[in-house]
């Protein structure tokens, strides 16, 4: 008795631009070396959105292998970033920064797109 082997289904994703989300060359730096410590060097960085935060809506950002179905792949300062179809209609022109600063450091998304932010900083309303 011989067992097949079926190869998994390829990913479908859309390939898109900078238009949808653009990521600073502080971030891509960061981005890449945490990749590279994950072992991850083609990996991404998964940005969506989510219900929660004092303002209805906040970032969630994971560091992922590649795309998922129906996922939208975009490639900005020589890093990858995918971003979910709902996540997209939130996040359209968004630019991913990074900063040091020891009080509020970290990955930042500013949202052409949010109409009111919490003071924390963290979450936003569309």
């Amino acid at each position: 008795m011989s067992a097949t082997v079926s190869a998994p289904p390829a990913v479908q994703f859309k390939i898109g631009n900078e238009r949808l989300v653009k990521v600073t060359d502080a971030a891509s730096g960061k981005l890449r070396s945490l990749l590279e410590k994950q072992g991850r060097a083609q990996g991404a960085l998964r940005v969506a959105v989510i219900g929660g935060g004092c303002s209805g809506l906040q970032y969630k950002m994971d560091l992922v292998d590649g795309p998922a179905n129906r996922d939208i792949l975009v490639e900005s300062a020589g890093v990858r970033v995918v971003v979910d179809p709902k996540s997209a209609l939130f996040v359209s022109g968004s630019l991913v920064d990074f900063s040091d600063d020891l009080q509020k450091g970290g990955f930042k998304v500013t949202n052409p797109n949010a109409v009111a932010h919490c003071s924390c900083g963290e979450s936003f309303s569309a």
